[in-house]
């Protein structure tokens, strides 16, 4: 058995990464008893007179300020570590745990939508609040996020307090990138060499069918949308030994790569989610987050579309768990097939 990824002797050295331009939050003077810092309320009184203006700008400025770290975001991530498919719960928790664990790694996140999340903004049938089971708190404590303790499970008073939080912290580390507005089209897919003609490398029966998932094949959402009634328009390329899915289950966007690996052949059918079972789908989510085929791992709700997974409804704790769990399993099989990727 592998050690675990939260062991401290399994965890790399941080390695140094220089933020250009970071705001130094330690040294802004506050007001104690106002709570707001002495800048901004020196500032309010001055809003709506004379004394207040912005700093000069030309239209030009901002155009080249977006578009020169976008395109050299898409250069730098053209070749990638890990790329994760599908902002949502799972997604964000994972790229959390692994941008934290692994800072050397390089993580890209492709989200469909223009507001990463997913469904998890609002609890059950348009709720505020938003219900984890236990053990699932240890992950919003890691998150620092106040709960009301229920015995077996937390509530959080507004589920967007949750996704709003783990989204801010995956977007300020800096080996992270998020490409919303964004799909993945595609696989980019390699032959899956086995090391003998008896096993392979990581214990897999040769089979020269099988494929090994070497990256992601993506476009603009709405370009995506629109490939019925226009002609041809060619997606882009993201290369990455590892891909984790959590594009969730089955609909426009859902269960993407799980659904592709049947028409690859690569799975033979997709068994389909159940009905609503909360006490038996989360732990079958969060157990059974693993790597289907080489180089692809796949948690949340996508995967009760491969395994036949009841639905658990509006509790977000296997989503969380999924999300770390996923983390894992990255983390274990990254320098095997990052060798992979190298070699072939």
């Amino acid at each position: 058995m592998s050690p675990s990824v939260l062991d401290q002797q399994s965890i790399p050295a941080l390695v140094n990464v220089k933020a250009i331009g970071k705001n130094d939050n330690a040294n802004v003077e506050r007001d104690e008893t106002r709570g707001l810092s002495k800048a901004l309320l020196d500032l309010m009184p001055t809003l709506g007179t004379d004394a207040f203006t912005f700093s000069p700008i030309r239209e030009s400025t901002v155009s080249r300020a977006m578009t020169r770290r976008y395109f050299s975001d898409l250069d730098a991530h053209a070749e990638t570590d890990i790329v994760i498919v599908g902002a949502g719960s799972c997604g964000l928790s994972c790229a959390y745990v692994l941008s934290t664990l692994r800072p050397d790694l390089r993580i890209t996140i492709i989200e469909a939508g223009v507001a990463p999340g997913g469904g998890a903004w609002l609890g059950g049938q348009l709720f505020s609040a938003m219900v984890m089971r236990k053990p699932a708190d240890l992950f919003v404590k890691e998150l620092n996020i106040p709960y009301e303790d229920e015995g077996d499970y937390i509530v959080i008073k507004h589920a967007a307090l949750f996704t709003s939080t783990v989204l801010s912290k995956v977007l300020q580390k800096p080996n992270v990138k998020l490409f919303n507005a964004t799909t993945v089209e595609d696989l980019i897919t390699r032959k899956h060499h086995a090391e003998s003609s008896a096993s392979s490398d990581d214990g897999e029966a040769a089979d020269e069918s099988k494929v090994r998932i070497a990256g992601v094949v993506t476009n603009w959402t709405l370009v995506s949308m629109h490939h019925d009634d226009q002609s041809c328009m060619d997606p882009n390329t993201i290369n990455a030994p590892v891909v984790i899915s959590t594009t969730g289950h089955d609909g426009p966007f859902g269960a993407f790569s799980v659904k592709r690996l049947v028409s690859m052949k690569q799975l033979e059918r997709l068994n389909g989610m159940r009905g609503l079972d909360m006490q038996s789908a989360e732990d079958a989510i969060v157990n059974n987050t693993r790597e289907i085929v080489p180089g692809l791992i796949v948690g949340g709700m996508e995967l009760s579309e491969i395994d036949g997974a009841n639905r658990m409804g509006p509790t977000f704790g296997a989503m969380a768990l999924s999300g770390v769990k996923a983390a894992h399993e990255a983390i274990r099989v990254f320098d095997l097939r990052k060798a992979q990727n190298d070699k072939y």
